[in-house]
């Protein structure tokens, strides 16, 4: 992993005797998290699970004794979910979207519908939350102080009419 200086550190003193290294990615209950906030390191180590899983199956998905819909379900159920793990709160780019979709060599259903209809499974799972629990704060949470001057975020009701 590469380090981030921050007013040329490479680590953090907590107290205690205690230091922090500063890095620009690391993996937190398996997915990977980057300063930057994109999703391009989870994609990545998610395209390389999703191909050892393939790895794993390939005696499963070539046999010709195993219906073709039987290893459809298969491919799905643990490739595929292996592969898009957590991708409901992935910000994802066109780009990643791409780079899913070269890796989805079977092709079964559109990586991109697949991601979307993940999304808004999430959502709605959000938006059925009680008002106090904290991952409905976190929605409505708004940040104080001014943006600056670039395109909007996209908000999430914005993200679902888009989907919808």
């Amino acid at each position: 992993m590469n380090s981030v200086t921050s007013a040329g550190r490479t680590s953090v003193d907590i107290g205690a005797s205690a230091k922090l290294e500063l890095v620009d990615k690391f993996c937190y209950l398996g997915d990977m998290l980057s300063v930057d906030g994109d999703a391009d390191a989870a994609v990545e180590a998610r395209i390389r699970i999703g191909w050892n899983k393939f790895r794993q199956l390939v005696p499963l998905l070539s046999n010709k004794d195993v219906s073709l819909i039987m290893r459809e379900r298969l491919y799905s159920s643990c490739v595929r979910s292996s592969m898009l793990h957590g991708s409901e709160t992935w910000p994802v780019r066109k780009g990643n979207v791409v780079a899913l979709s070269k890796e989805e060599r079977l092709g079964v259903d559109d990586i991109a519908l697949v991601l979307q209809q993940n999304r808004l499974r999430w959502y709605v799972h959000v938006l059925r939350k009680d008002y106090d629990d904290w991952v409905k704060k976190c929605k409505e949470y708004e940040v104080k102080g001014s943006r600056p001057r670039v395109r909007p975020k996209r908000l999430s009701e914005r993200t679902v009419k888009h989907v919808s």
